[in-house]
């Protein structure tokens, strides 16, 4: 049985914040970093798929947009929302300069159960658009079904554990052309992607992983460490000098239609 849902530290409050201030600090004490480091690879698949719509599942408040949306080294951007002076700005006044710095082209759309994070994302303008809803329960409202149709990248960095195959599975019902899908998806060791993997084979896409794994954040403490130790060797994985070493780690999975080929070096 798992321990990591009994144990991973609870963060749901900084979710639901006005604004992502909260969130950035908080997990910054914890040097959580897989948005950045998942920023390029998310480029590279980008200028491969030419996607249009871009989905992030388990978005918060549009950060992986942001980070996409900015020329800038993806710390900076994230350096301001902890920044003394920004701290006394109102919500708006933060909305405001996000939607000025971080204005782009690139179409993200965000999902997510938090509806401050979504509220936020789409004032910011770091998401186009975004619903607040929880579809390991219920079916995507109308207005999601349409906003996501033409979507044609999915991303997540840490969402699954949160969501899982009925997410996924309810998504795919409801965009357009799911066998021309990519999807690029973090997913901490902790967890077994093969049951949403076998779901995207039935679909005639294509799952690899990319090699080697990318630190997520530092553990909270000793009893969220051994959770975690458990589960990567109950799956059969080596733990040694990854979340031994007090890290959770993620390995990336690639998903892509069948009849094209991978921009990027895969095991």
């Amino acid at each position: 049985m798992s321990r990591t849902d009994q144990h991973k530290a609870d963060f749901s409050d900084i979710y639901a914040q006005p604004d992502p201030r909260a969130y950035v600090s908080t997990l910054k004490r914890f040097e959580y970093q897989i948005p950045q480091r998942a920023t390029p690879i998310f480029r590279e698949v980008i200028g491969a798929a030419r996607p249009g719509r871009v989905l992030d599942v388990c978005c918060s408040y549009g950060i992986n947009s942001a980070l996409l949306k900015s020329p800038r080294d993806p710390r900076e951007v994230l350096d301001r929302y902890t920044d003394p002076a920004v701290a006394r700005w109102s919500g708006a006044e933060l909305a405001a300069a996000d939607r000025e710095e971080l204005a782009g082209e690139l179409d993200v759309v965000g999902l997510d159960v938090s509806e401050p994070a979504i509220a936020y994302g789409r004032e910011a303008g770091l998401l186009s658009d975004g619903w607040a809803e929880d579809l390991e329960t219920t079916d995507p409202s109308p207005d999601l079904a349409k906003g996501v149709a033409n979507t044609g990248l999915i991303i997540s960095t840490g969402g699954v554990g949160y969501v899982g195959r009925p997410t996924f599975e309810r998504l795919l019902g409801v965009i357009d052309r799911p066998e021309e899908l990519w999807l690029t998806i973090f997913v901490l060791r902790v967890f077994d992607y093969s049951d949403i993997a076998g779901l995207l084979a039935d679909h005639g896409l294509v799952t690899e992983r990319l090699p080697g794994t990318y630190p997520q954040r530092r553990f909270a403490d000793a009893a969220e460490q051994q959770a975690a130790i458990h589960d990567v060797e109950r799956r059969g994985l080596d733990p040694e000098g990854l979340e031994a070493a007090g890290w959770y780690h993620a390995h990336c999975y690639l998903t892509r239609p069948s009849n094209s080929r991978s921009p990027l070096a895969i095991t």
